[in-house]
């Protein structure tokens, strides 16, 4: 994995140049000046890419981060501010400044743009989920650039996304988009951080099932930003679910999105290897609020990972957690490795007066009739989830 391309990084690369609809996520270190306010001229060149990929028909939303270092630049602070409502004030401040810049800038192309504002409770929430989906859908129909940020004026800790790299991926989902574009303040994957080791090769393609990704990923990250390249790495994951390939790129390199259109070897590309996931297993899949685990026989493991079956209770052995019907519960393994995720059809104390039982004893447990499965196959998904 080097960063000369092979003939079959040159055909995909060929192939999602001819895709219609891309998420492209810039990233705070490339939006500010050198943390003095938003960079009005790195804005104006992705804006005018973007107008020339939508002129060749493709439909483009833009994620982007900033608004916190504008609010910082705009008030004076040269140092990111550690209480949640000082950034939320900053991000108040700063949301002001970033949409009026990109509003601006697409203007001169005679492109409409739209503010959406998520936080998690948009993608937690299946109805909010479909109807930010419905949205977003329907801004693109109208020929509109949705300009995405996590509403960080509103979002606490708990219902936090966490960061625009994973937002971006959520996006994808969402919008089933065919790419996901992480721009970035390094040319991509390398093989070991380049900061520390000069020499170290940059990755030009990889499949997401390549186990020696998780060890090139490092959490460096900047002084603005919430999200290093590991945040990167586990959001390609998450847009794998609805079959989306990932770049990682270098948001400085003249042209960098016109190379991508022209199917040019430009950054890291991110192969999905896994099948696309139904809308409502994307959705189970993009939860990011455990409220518990279920730990499992190697029977039930086994079940799950290679049949796809539900998890019934005789599988369970412990529980743990303190959670509701219909909350999010991880599922995990005898080796202590969470093989997957599903709502639970039970509520904690439920769910350990019947673990371990067969059929035909969970009536007597319970003291009424209950569902057979503790997790149904439809509200189950194994793999790869939120890392």
């Amino acid at each position: 994995m080097t960063a000369s391309p092979a003939p079959l990084a040159a055909n995909a690369r060929a192939r999602l140049a001819n895709t219609r609809r891309w998420v492209i996520k810039v990233g705070s270190s490339l939006v500010t000046a050198k943390g003095q306010g938003l960079d009005h001229e790195a804005i104006r060149d992705w804006c005018t890419q973007i107008a020339a990929l939508r002129a060749s028909g493709k439909q483009i939303v833009l994620v982007s981060s900033g608004a916190v270092a504008e609010g910082m630049a705009r008030l004076g602070l040269k140092k990111r501010p550690g209480a949640l409502h000082e950034l939320q004030a900053m991000a108040a401040v700063g949301q002001m400044g970033l949409v009026r810049a990109y509003e601006s800038e697409f203007n001169t192309h005679g492109i409409k743009a739209a503010q959406i504002l998520l936080t998690h409770d948009d993608v937690a929430d299946r109805d909010r989920y479909l109807n930010a989906r419905g949205t977003l859908n329907a801004l693109l129909e109208f020929g509109v650039v949705p300009v995405v940020n996590e509403n960080d004026t509103v979002a606490t800790d708990e219902i936090r996304l966490g960061d625009n790299d994973t937002l971006g991926a959520l996006t994808v989902n969402l919008t089933e988009a065919d790419l996901l574009i992480l721009l970035t303040d390094q040319d991509g994957l390398y093989e070991a951080d380049p900061r520390l080791v000069p020499d170290a090769q940059l990755v030009s393609e990889a499949a997401l099932t390549d186990t020696r990704l998780a060890g090139m990923a490092g959490d460096s990250k900047g002084v603005l930003g919430r999200g290093g390249m590991r945040t990167k790495l586990n959001a390609a994951h998450t847009a794998a679910r609805s079959g989306a390939a990932t770049i990682i790129a270098h948001g400085r390199r003249p042209d960098a999105l016109m190379q991508i259109a022209r199917g040019e070897t430009i950054g890291t590309l991110l192969t999905p290897a896994l099948g696309v996931m139904t809308a409502r297993k994307r959705w189970i899949a993009g939860q990011l609020q455990l409220r518990g685990k279920l730990h499992l026989d190697e029977g039930a493991a086994r079940v799950l990972r290679e049949q796809g079956r539900s998890l019934l209770p005789v599988g369970v052995v412990r529980v743990e957690g303190d959670f509701s019907h219909g909350d999010l519960v991880a599922l995990i393994d005898p080796s202590g490795v969470e093989i997957g995720r599903g709502l639970c059809n039970y509520d904690a104390d439920e769910a350990a007066r019947i673990m371990g039982a067969k059929r035909d004893e969970l009536a007597a447990r319970l003291g009424h009739v209950g569902e057979p499965e503790i997790v149904h196959r439809d509200n189950l998904v194994v793999g790869p989830t939120h890392r």
